[in-house]
């Protein structure tokens, strides 16, 4: 990596995991920072080594609770006040992108407001994975690479056997997804169109397209509950499907999400790592996307392009 400007990478508590791997595939050390937390559940940010004059790379998913968003702005603002160069914001998996649009009247765009809060820390850069919605990067008035983990489960779906494989979407807002990966392949592809009544309840779901006798995978970004996702895929063994399979970027998992996919007619489910996922379940599958942000960071400091990442 050539650049005239040292860079240097930090991590939040709870994606230190992450920023491990990105940092021993990029072959540098893991900066030093210290988090102290005080009674009341306040908490301080300090970095215990000189940033001044560098590039800076703050890797930290921010998934619940909200700490993890604040615990990033401090350190935001704590390397904008040490003088760094530059800081670049490493979120592989962006909280609040479910809340990318006024869906009905009285609510906040809660994606728009983490990108101002972001912007008024002080990033000059966001390097984030799989987006609930590509528009949530015209929230930020600071250059977004936005990387996709299908650059990883290319490699995983061409283990399988795709004599028989159909491409599948648990919900119609995830059609141009699965119709990325269909092509790819050369595959066909089947949606599921679903009713809510409320958040994470379902009151209806029929397939669009025949799964008889085919063995099914089904691409999602975000598991939370794993309702509809569970569901989908009962409904596909129901309808006639040989197998279910599903993949899926952001391991969300909120209880009793582990317990639905040990339960469904899941074969299996394959995760990335951009959420520690720690729960039991048999079927769950975790790839790491360390190699890809460390790529990203790789082509950052020496100004390539990084369109070339993109798998599809």
């Amino acid at each position: 990596m050539e650049s005239n400007v040292p860079f240097k990478i930090f991590s939040g508590t709870n994606s230190r995991y992450l920023a491990e791997k990105i940092c021993a595939s990029l072959g540098c050390p893991l900066g030093k920072m210290n988090i102290e937390r005080f009674a009341d559940g306040e908490f301080s940010v300090s970095y215990e080594e000189s940033i001044r004059g560098a590039q800076v790379f703050l890797v930290q998913s921010t998934f619940p609770s909200s700490d993890n968003l604040m615990e990033l702005l401090l350190m935001i603002d704590a390397a904008k006040r040490a003088s760094a160069h530059s800081i670049v914001a490493v979120i592989p998996y962006f909280g609040w992108a479910r809340q990318d649009r006024k869906d009905k009247p009285r609510v906040s765009i809660g994606a728009k407001l983490i990108a101002d809060m972001l912007s008024a820390a002080g990033i000059d850069r966001l390097i984030t994975m799989d987006l609930h919605a590509d528009q949530i990067q015209g929230f930020f008035n600071v250059p977004v690479d936005h990387l996709y983990a299908s650059a990883i489960f290319v490699d995983y779906i061409n283990t399988l056997d795709k004599e028989n494989l159909v491409i599948a979407t648990p919900d119609v807002g995830g059609t141009k997804r699965a119709s990325s990966y269909a092509k790819y392949f050369g595959i066909p592809m089947v949606i599921c169109y679903k009713l809510r009544k409320k958040a994470n309840e379902i009151s209806e779901m029929q397939i669009i397209g025949d799964v008889t006798g085919m063995d099914v995978l089904l691409v999602d970004d975000i598991v939370d509950t794993a309702g509809t996702i569970t569901k989908a895929a009962d409904l596909m063994m129901a309808s006639g499907a040989r197998s279910v399979r599903a993949v899926a970027s952001h391991a969300v998992m909120s209880d009793p999400a582990s317990e639905r996919v040990d339960l469904s007619g899941l074969t299996e489910m394959v995760f990335t790592d951009s959420i520690p996922y720690s729960k039991k379940c048999e079927k769950v599958t975790v790839l790491s996307v360390a190699d890809v942000f460390a790529n990203s960071i790789r082509r950052v400091l020496s100004n390539e392009s990084i369109s070339s990442l993109y798998v599809l």
